[in-house]
């Protein structure tokens, strides 16, 4: 039988729990992790604490794990490394715009370009 885990708050971690999960943009795995401490410090077990949330009792263990090293600040999604993906970089639109009236008249159409 696996070894049951518990979490034991604080008073001010409760607080900053509840300060946590009252924001709205969380990610739903943000706030997932952040229900399965709540739960935990609550007396539930991981079992059903995943069958609540509907996830994999992995996944608890996992939240409690992260919370264990990090504590709060370890609920958030980590960052990603590398440089975040950019659509167009600051001269891109006006380029663009500048060009997408020309467009118009080189005579690009769609049945100009489907295949037969």
């Amino acid at each position: 039988m696996p070894k049951s885990l518990r979490v034991d708050l604080t008073d001010d971690q409760r607080r900053d729990l509840h300060t946590l999960l009252k924001q709205r943009n969380l990610t739903h795995y943000t706030r997932q992790r952040a229900e399965c401490a709540r739960l935990l410090d609550r007396g539930r077990t991981v079992t059903e604490v995943a069958e609540l949330l509907e996830c994999n009792p992995v996944t608890v263990r996992a939240a409690v794990h992260r919370f264990d090293v990090r504590g709060i600040a370890g609920l958030p999604d980590a960052v990603h490394p590398g440089r975040p993906a950019k659509a167009f970089r600051a001269g891109d639109r006006a380029a663009l715009a500048e060009l997408l009236p020309l467009s118009c008249h080189v005579g690009w159409s769609l049945p100009r370009h489907a295949r037969p």
